[in-house]
C-alpha cells in the first residue's frame, strides 16, 4: 500500500511527524526522494505536491493521500463514505486536525460589494475555481470567476476582479490588503483520503487507526498513583479520567494500611489542579507521563 504525502511546504514536517508517532518509521535515504519505505514492509510513501496528491490517489498512483481539503475538493468530489461516492470521488476517511485554514470570499472594505448577491455578473479571482464555481451555484449567484496562480488578493485593486476567494489562516493578509470577508466558502484542514475501491481494506483501516491513536493521545497524560484503599472512592470522585480508572491491589505497607495503585488518562489541562485534589485524599507516589498513542 502507498501513501502520497507532502514532499515540502508547511505540512510536509507535520506529515512526517504524524507517520513517525502512528509507529510507521520512514526509512528515508536520500534528498527529493520520490519513494520511501516504512519500517511495515507493506507500506510506502510517495512524495508530491499537496496539489497534486488527489489526482496521485484518483489515478491509483497512491493508495492513500495526506493533503488539505481545499486541495482534494478543488480537484474534484469527497465523500464521508464509499457507498457515497461517484466515479472519481475521494473518500475522507479522517480529520488530522493540522493545517487549519478557510477559504474565504472577501471584497475591498471601502467597495459596493459587501453582500454574496452583490457579486451577480462581477468578476472573482482565485486559485480555486472548481470551488469557487460549486460555492457560488450552491447559494443562486453567477460571477465570471478568473483563475489566477498568485497574489490573488492583489487583483481588486489593480482592476482584475470585483472580489477574491482565497486562502486564509489568520486574516492577516486580508487585512493588510484592505479587504474585508464576506463569507467562509469552505473550512479547511488535512485530511487522511482513500479511493473508493480500497477504503475498507485491512491495511487502509489500520493505518487510519493508527492515525486516529495518535489524534486521540495529544493532549491527554497518563496518571500512576497509590492510594490508601479505605480512600478509594474520595479518589475516584476527584479524577476527571476518560471512563473509570484501572485499580490494582498492591502489598499493604509497614503498618498494615491496605494500598491500590490507581492508573487513569486525563486532560493534560486538569493535570495540576488533580494531582492538588488527589493529594488532599492521601494519595502518594503520583506519576505523570505523556500518551504516545491512545486506542479507543
Amino acid at each position: 500500500m502507498r501513501i502520497a504525502v507532502p514532499n515540502k511546504g508547511r505540512l510536509h514536517e507535520p506529515t512526517l511527524d504524524l507517520l513517525e508517532r502512528a509507529g510507521l518509521h520512514v526509512e528515508e535515504t536520500a534528498e527529493r526522494q520520490l519513494y520511501a519505505d516504512t519500517v511495515d514492509p507493506d507500506v510506502s510513501i510517495l512524495y508530491a505536491r499537496a496539489a497534486d496528491i488527489p489526482e496521485y490517489v484518483r489515478d491509483g498512483a497512491a493508495d492513500l493521500g495526506v493533503t488539505g481539503l481545499d486541495q482534494a475538493s478543488e480537484s474534484g468530489g469527497v465523500v464521508e463514505s464509499a457507498e457515497l461516492a461517484d466515479d472519481g470521488d475521494l473518500v475522507d476517511l479522517l480529520n488530522l486536525g493540522y493545517g487549519n485554514c478557510r477559504l474565504v470570499l472577501a471584497a475591498p472594505e471601502a467597495g459596493d460589494i459587501t453582500d454574496v448577491a452583490d457579486l451577480a455578473g462581477k468578476t472573482v479571482a482565485t486559485e480555486f475555481p472548481n470551488v469557487t464555481r460549486n460555492y457560488f451555484d450552491s447559494v443562486g449567484v453567477d460571477p465570471e470567476i478568473v483563475t489566477v496562480t498568485g497574489a490573488t488578493e492583489l487583483t481588486p485593486h489593480v482592476d482584475m476582479a470585483d472580489a477574491i476567494v482565497d486562502i486564509t489562516s489568520t486574516g492577516t493578509t486580508l487585512q493588510v490588503n484592505r479587504l474585508a470577508v464576506i463569507d467562509e466558502v469552505l473550512a479547511s484542514s488535512v485530511r487522511l483520503f482513500a479511493r473508493p475501491d480500497v477504503a475498507a481494506d485491512d491495511k487502509v483501516q489500520e493505518v487510519r487507526t493508527a492515525f486516529q491513536s495518535v489524534i486521540d493521545a495529544e493532549g491527554k497524560r497518563y496518571l500512576m498513583l497509590n492510594a490508601p484503599k479505605a480512600r478509594l472512592e474520595e479518589v475516584k470522585d476527584v479524577i476527571p479520567g476518560l471512563g473509570g480508572p484501572t485499580v490494582m491491589d498492591v502489598e499493604e505497607t509497614e503498618d498494615g494500611e491496605e494500598t491500590v495503585a490507581v492508573h487513569v488518562v486525563v486532560d493534560e489541562a486538569e493535570v495540576f489542579s488533580t494531582i492538588t485534589d488527589l493529594k488532599g485524599v492521601g494519595a502518594s507516589g503520583i506519576l505523570v507521563t505523556e500518551i504516545e498513542r491512545l486506542v479507543e
